[in-house]
């Protein structure tokens, strides 16, 4: 499980049908993610009342997040690292020899 990706980030697909491609993550469970537009499977929906009719739906389903990476803005996997200062735990990643901090993380209250 990694505990790093969590919703509204922005991941790249490492592997499956969907490689190469990028989205947000809508939800998280335990070692499974939901991606905007990635692993779009149909469900035919039955007619559950008079009035409405049924239908085929395309919806996302779970992908596993060793499959997934957090990607930058151009959309290339990066690799990030924790970083402690003053007190504050940082997500940060290295481009062109440049320490980008991703976003900050909650601590620990002992």
């Amino acid at each position: 499980m990694s505990k790093w990706i969590i919703k509204d980030d922005t991941v790249v697909v490492l592997a499956g049908n969907d490689k190469g491609k990028a989205g947000t993550v809508l939800s998280t469970q335990k070692d499974k993610i939901i991606v905007q537009g990635i692993n779009m499977r149909k469900k035919h929906m039955k007619r559950t009342q008079k009035t409405q009719s049924s239908q085929i739906v395309e919806m996302e389903m779970p992908i596993h997040i060793s499959n997934v990476a957090i990607c930058d803005k151009n959309e290339k996997p990066i690799k990030v690292k924790v970083k402690f200062e003053n007190g504050e735990k940082k997500l940060v990643y290295f481009e062109n020899d440049k320490e980008i901090v991703l976003r900050k993380l909650k601590t620990k209250k002992s």
